[in-house]
């Protein structure tokens, strides 16, 4: 069976859960934390790190809003159990702020930053998906703000806590290290086709030492 993260339509088949995953027909909310209040005069988006010019990036919210936007249906796997398919998600490529502010050449990990010093860890290699997107819009309405608003990242093929709510940043990284949830016990990778819940599954050299 392949790994289906995008599709013309919103029907599914139950065949397409990843295994442990039931059909969710809402969109829970699940977050850790307060919802953060959005102040667009504060608000900015930063790319830092091992950039190949050695210079930090950054756009404001009109500066970002205006950037390249694009649109992908894809599925989204929640670890506590939920897959919701089919959905429309809107927003800015990664690729279009990968072309903007690229990496070094050393650079083999991404750190998603969110409010309240959130983080997630990405491979390179999952980040730059053609399907990841830092999102804006859900089914062609702007995202609330207990989904995320103003920004989200959509990274379809891995489980959501890969994905923050309320991103302001990412920092690209010459080694891996382990994020808010991958430090307290999620699996390092993330992908829900093999089931990556918990470090406890991790394989030699899918993670920094905890």
């Amino acid at each position: 069976m392949g790994r289906p993260v995008e599709r013309e339509t919103g029907e599914s088949a139950p065949s397409e859960l990843p295994p442990g995953q039931r059909l969710q027909r809402g969109w829970p909310v699940t977050h850790y934390g307060p919802v953060p209040k959005f102040r667009p005069e504060r608000w900015d988006f930063r790319v830092f790190g091992a950039t190949a010019d050695g210079e930090k990036h950054s756009w404001s919210h009109e500066e970002f809003a205006a950037l390249p936007y694009a649109t992908v249906v894809a599925d989204l796997h929640c670890v506590t159990k939920f897959s919701m398919l089919g959905a429309e998600w809107g927003g800015v490529p990664a690729s279009a702020v990968l072309e903007l502010a690229p990496p070094a050449p050393g650079v083999t990990h991404v750190m998603v930053w969110a409010e309240y010093g959130y983080s997630a860890n990405l491979r390179l290699a999952d980040f730059t998906g053609p399907h990841t997107l830092f999102a804006s819009h859900k089914d062609g309405e702007l995202l609330t703000a207990e989904h995320g608003f103003p920004l989200r990242l959509v990274v379809p093929h891995l489980y959501a806590w890969k994905g923050p709510k309320w991103v302001r940043g990412i920092e690209y990284m010459t080694a891996d290290r382990r994020g808010f949830w991958e430090e307290r016990g999620y699996h390092n990778v993330g992908d829900p086709w093999r089931e990556q819940r918990y470090s406890y599954q991790e394989e030699p050299g899918e993670g920094p030492e905890l």
